[in-house]
């Protein structure tokens, strides 16, 4: 019986992927735990392993082949003793799941515009590549079970009104399609009911949500050849999502304070000239970054009300700071986690920084390294910056944005000094940390950071 590859999640999160190479061909063995292909996700190039042995009858997919939806069936495998060819017969979808797509590219066709373009710099497949059906997210029915429909199915089913919980489907394994939507039509049923209407006061009140411009809007702003056009990869299309929803949903609030850096820099240099040698390298090199890490995660530890992840229904209080910082890498930024941070000593988190920092610039992360978190730190200050105030990444409560650095007049018992001074502006969430216990969370920092000793012990 053939066996079907599919194109597997590796992240909760993940939707779709980039099916980057193939580690085998069509008429290889593999056995499990054979790495066959690698998978591009936004953030991470990860290897994927067979599950099954058996012979590759057939590649559905071709490598290059980007935004493969996740279960989208990638490959085929013949068992021991099986004919690949049947197998490869065999393992194909089913007609009617094939017919759908086409009829949707079709109806949708007059839309699509400058597909040609999309298609030469890679971010569209062509026309006679072969690409599965792309699996539409499962939508959950009011007893909380998931309806599984086609693309095309749920466009129908909004033009029409029509609720798809109420609707039973004949694709394969429940699944609605088409022809069940032109069902429901011609009997009429499973219509929405109509929803109420608002007041005259409310309508006036709400105000319609701003749109962005679409690329042609925007396009006819500049003149013809003055730009090109680069297609969203995953990653950008990623952080675009999630800075959007923040911003949208976060009520965002910022305290900011100054913290004096010579005892911290002193400390730095003491510990790092006492490092053990070995190789002829010293076994950690201590960074001001490794040092405001463990500071953030102390201040946490000493205000855990504030160490928390907001849902609709609880708050989450987390029994360990796992601090997230943000690395930048081409395309875009990754968040690699230092977990319990709070429990660690400098050193330790200094050679775990320095190892996810080139993992992440090589996309070599696992999505535990950089998933999750309580919090996050984001430090512009070898850029020059001297202060500015961070977005807050989801599920995270906080985010601390950390300045340059730099040499500045203040007043010490009355008189005027010189002295290196750091700005550092705290991001809350505010539906579960509050301007007070933000207040306490950079009090608590500060403190750290200007008796650094204090994080060693």
């Amino acid at each position: 019986m053939p066996i079907k590859i599919t194109m597997p999640a590796l992240s909760p999160t993940m939707e779709e992927g980039n099916l980057s190479k193939w580690l085998v061909k069509e008429g290889d063995s593999v056995s499990a735990g054979d790495v066959i292909a690698e998978i591009e996700t936004d953030k991470a190039t990860m290897e994927v392993e067979a599950v099954d042995e058996g012979t590759v009858a057939k590649i559905v997919v071709p490598e290059g082949t980007q935004g493969v939806q996740v279960n989208a069936l990638i490959a085929i495998l013949a068992e021991e003793g099986e004919d690949a060819a049947e197998a490869a017969e065999g393992g194909d979808a089913a007609p009617a799941a094939k017919e759908e797509p086409k009829q949707e590219a079709k109806a949708e066709a007059p839309k699509e515009e400058k597909t040609g373009d999309a298609v030469a710099k890679g971010g569209i497949p062509s026309s006679d590549t072969p690409v599965p059906e792309p699996e539409a997210p499962a939508a959950p029915k009011a007893d909380g079970e998931r309806i599984f429909a086609s693309p095309l199915a749920r466009r129908l089913a909004k033009e029409e009104g029509l609720d798809l919980a109420a609707l039973s489907g004949s694709g394969p394994h429940g699944r609605i399609v088409k022809r069940d939507i032109e069902k429901a039509v011609s009997e009429g049923v499973g219509k929405t009911a109509p929803k109420a209407e608002a007041p005259a006061g409310e309508k006036a009140a709400a105000a319609p949500i701003p749109q962005a411009q679409s690329e042609d809007a925007v396009l006819k702003l500049f003149e013809e050849g003055s730009y090109e056009l680069v297609p969203h990869d995953g990653m950008r299309k990623t952080i675009a999502k999630r800075l959007q929803e923040s911003k949208q949903t976060i009520p965002h609030f910022y305290v900011t304070v100054d913290c004096e850096l010579d005892a911290l820099l002193a400390l730095r240099s003491q510990l790092n000239k006492a490092a053990p040698v070995k190789d002829d390298k010293p076994v950690y090199k201590l960074s001001v970054n490794d040092m405001v890490i463990k500071a953030m995660a102390l201040a946490l530890r000493d205000v855990p009300e504030a160490n928390v992840s907001w849902t609709e229904s609880n708050m989450v209080v987390h029994k360990h700071v796992d601090v997230g910082v943000a690395v930048s890498i081409p395309g875009g930024l990754i968040t690699p986690i230092i977990r319990k941070a709070e429990e660690k000593p400098l050193s330790v988190i200094s050679n775990e920084m320095k190892d996810m920092g080139k993992r992440a610039r090589d996309k070599k992360l696992k999505p535990a390294e950089y998933q999750g978190g309580t919090t996050a730190v984001s430090n512009m200050g070898m850029m020059g910056v001297k202060d500015f105030a961070a977005v807050v990444n989801p599920p995270h409560a906080s985010i601390l944005a950390v300045g340059a650095g730099e040499k500045r007049a203040v007043v010490k018992n009355d008189e005027i000094t010189i002295a290196t001074m750091m700005s550092v502006t705290l991001s809350t969430d505010h539906r579960c940390v509050d301007g007070a216990l933000a207040a306490r969370i950079l009090a608590s920092f500060k403190g750290y950071i200007e008796n650094p000793m204090s994080m060693l012990v």
